[in-house]
């Protein structure tokens, strides 16, 4: 069943979290924060939302870097229910894909619970002072991809590198609910 991200609450502080990435490392919000802004991301593995999207995903983040924002992706599920989410594999999704970007697990799903992640993906994308100025969608495609679709992730946190601030109108990101313990 597909869930709709929350809307963006501006302003909104991002917290901070120390968690680990598949290279191994301990990553904290200061670690991948970016000049202009910053692109928090809650994926997994195994949600078709996620895999559909993820080229899109990876291309929007390579080019907001060059802008000054950076990116890191969450993986907030719940492993021993679905062990297709779980380190190893996010290990290999990580590879397979490239990613850009540290790609961290959430074990006790605090993180996720303090950014009020719906579902993945879900996108928090913070400027330069780690406040809230967009949450939605990368792009109308949902599960598809729609050829020469608007990439409103992408413009979204563009416009924030280029004025500190998101676009009012926004659309809440459509995936798989978080997979919440118990």
């Amino acid at each position: 069943m597909a869930v709709e991200s929350g809307i963006c609450d501006f302003g909104w502080p991002a917290p901070d979290f120390a968690l680990k990435g598949t290279d191994g490392k301990l990553w904290r919000l200061a670690d991948v924060r970016g000049p202009r802004g910053t692109l928090v991301m809650f994926i997994c593995n195994h949600c078709p939302y996620v895999k559909s999207a993820i080229d899109r995903i990876v291309r929007d983040a390579r080019e907001l870097e060059g802008l000054g924002i950076r990116s890191v992706a969450i993986m907030p599920n719940d492993t021993d229910a679905y062990p297709e989410d779980d380190f190893d594999h996010m290990v290999a999704f990580s590879a397979a894909h490239q990613l850009p970007f540290p790609y961290l697990i959430d074990p006790t799903q605090q993180i996720a619970r303090a950014y009020d992640a719906k579902c993945t993906p879900d996108f928090f994308g913070f400027d330069g002072e780690l406040r809230l100025q967009y949450r939605g969608r990368i792009d109308v495609g949902g599960k598809n991809v729609v050829p020469g679709a608007r990439r409103d992730l992408f413009e979204a946190m563009k416009l924030v590198a280029q004025t500190g601030s998101g676009p009012r109108e926004q659309l809440p990101s459509l995936g798989c609910s978080v997979k919440w313990r118990g």
